[in-house]
């Protein structure tokens, strides 16, 4: 009988011929197996990674990382594996970081953990990297409820658990934060453990940061207003329908002494504005109670 590896790397990759053998390498030294999903590359990504010694999964269209990453996890979990590692096929992540986000996992401590790379001492990362990653982690915090410092992290390790609990729809680069947001509603433990990136690689994100950015922000707005409309639209609200009162107030003897409407007419838009997304967060909070009692 063939044994069940304890860990198996996954690797999604899109036109990555240029690293994707030395990756493969790489994390053969630290995973008992490694699954390399080929999404519809137009090189010879996959005759690499299956001269490299990679299980190649081939997808023929490309459908994007999310696709891709769920279904070498999934593939991971029919394996039977313990722990399941994701890492990029650029070559940015160290091979060696594998073991150090496995070992919470083969512990029992953990069900996920996220390869940080903002913990301690933060190297060689662009600071718009560091800016944006800021705001993109609060938004996914606010939506999670769990604290971490790299949601965006594509080096992570999941149990047996966390690999029992993939059934959630994601798209793109949108796969971390929905996995966190998704494995926090479950109720799994999530854990992060410092890791380094080498940005310095020839083929890396395929997605402009600028593009990339804006799509994960769009994503968090999306996700924290269906989980928490009342932080995303009742808070605004409050303070939209405040600020309209307050204005109004202030400018009325203003408009009693010279008939002078525009602050008037902005502190009525202002309040009108509040209630509206006020009464907004109250009916979607509403609808997602309802959603969760028939769950």
């Amino acid at each position: 009988m063939r044994s069940v590896p304890e860990i198996v790397a996954v690797i999604p990759a899109y036109n990555e011929e240029v690293a994707i053998g030395s990756v493969v390498l790489g994390a053969l030294q630290y995973a008992d197996h490694v699954i390399v999903v080929d999404d519809g590359s137009k090189d010879g990504t996959a005759k690499l990674a299956e001269l490299a010694g990679a299980q190649v999964i081939r997808i023929q269209r490309n459908g994007g990382k999310a696709k891709a990453l769920l279904t070498g996890l999934k593939a991971a979990k029919r394996i039977g594996c313990h722990a399941a590692v994701a890492l990029d096929g650029d070559g940015q992540h160290r091979s060696e970081d594998i073991s150090g986000v496995v070992v919470p996992i083969l512990n029992g401590d953990a069900d996920m953990v996220i390869g940080s790379r903002f913990m301690g001492k933060e190297k060689n990362i662009p600071r718009y990297r560091i800016f944006g990653q800021k705001v993109i982690n609060s938004l996914s915090n606010a939506g999670s409820k769990v604290s971490v410092t790299d949601s965006q992290s594509g080096l992570r390790a999941l149990g047996p658990r966390a690999l029992d609990n993939l059934d959630f729809m994601s798209d793109g680069y949108n796969v971390e934060s929905d996995m966190i947001i998704h494995f926090a509603d479950k109720g799994l433990t999530i854990k992060e453990v410092p890791i380094e990136v080498n940005y310095d690689v020839p083929n890396g994100h395929k997605k402009g940061a600028l593009s990339m950015g804006m799509s994960l922000l769009s994503n968090m707005v999306s996700v924290i207003g269906y989980k928490r409309p009342l932080l995303m639209f009742g808070i605004p609200g409050v303070v939209l329908a405040m600020a309209g009162l307050a204005l109004g107030l202030l400018t009325m003897a203003d408009v009693l002494l010279t008939g002078y409407l525009m602050q008037t007419l902005l502190s009525v838009g202002l309040i009108l504005v509040g209630a509206f997304c006020g009464v907004s967060a109250l009916t979607l909070n509403s609808l997602t109670l309802l959603m969760k009692s028939k769950l």
